[in-house]
């Protein structure tokens, strides 16, 4: 488990809590949106604790798999921007209700559709294998990189891992996703022979 997991969902709370004595947003149900920001991510913390490290083995090769916290994420959020939506829809339609908490209600429906579709594209779509020649990925719109052990010159993490190879091509993937710490130690692994490897050589000439 990695820092960010702990720290965004906490600040997000916690903004939501300050936002709340804010005069400006006293008529937003700025609590019982940290409510249900604590219930999301205290189930996605929790999916993550019991998810497995291993990836799905397939005829010789090693595949990243979805982790139970990347679906739940996807769709948890679907699901509640289709019934904030449906809500918008229903109660301004029913009786008057405060137009600021109407439309605060609606961006926060767009903004989670907004990000379920964006962890559907980064987490779910893509698909990433590996063997011991090399790795493979293509991305959810369909790109095909692939680029051999020999090839890897560095991997970098951050918000996500990276993996770079000395023409240019990178690949990158979730570090949620089941398999990806494995994927990591061993890309890590070849970039450090590939570096003592290209060191040595240059001090034999």
């Amino acid at each position: 488990m990695r820092w960010q997991e702990v720290a965004v969902p906490l600040i997000v709370i916690v903004s939501l809590i300050v936002l709340k004595y804010v005069p400006a947003m006293a008529g937003l149900p700025l609590a019982r949106a940290a409510g249900v920001a604590a219930f999301f991510s205290a189930a996605f913390l929790a999916l993550r604790l019991v998810q497995s490290e291993e990836g799905l083995a397939v005829d010789g090769w090693e595949e990243l798999r979805p982790s139970m916290g990347q679906y739940f994420a996807c769709y948890g959020m679907g699901a509640l921007a289709a019934a904030l939506l449906a809500a918008v829809i229903v109660i301004g339609r029913a009786r008057h209700v405060d137009a600021a908490q109407l439309s605060a209600t609606f961006l926060v429906a767009v903004l989670l559709a907004g990000l379920a579709l964006w962890v559907g594209l980064q987490s779910l779509a893509p698909r990433l294998r590996w063997n011991g020649a090399g790795l493979e990925h293509r991305s959810a719109f369909g790109r095909f990189t692939r680029i051999g052990w020999g090839e890897v010159e560095a991997v970098r993490q951050g918000w996500g891992v990276s993996i770079l190879a000395r023409d240019g091509a990178r690949v990158h993937f979730s570090p949620l996703s089941s398999g990806a710490a494995n994927l990591f130690r061993h890309a890590e692994n070849r970039a450090r022979r590939n570096a003592e490897t290209a060191t040595r050589a240059f001090a034999s000439l």
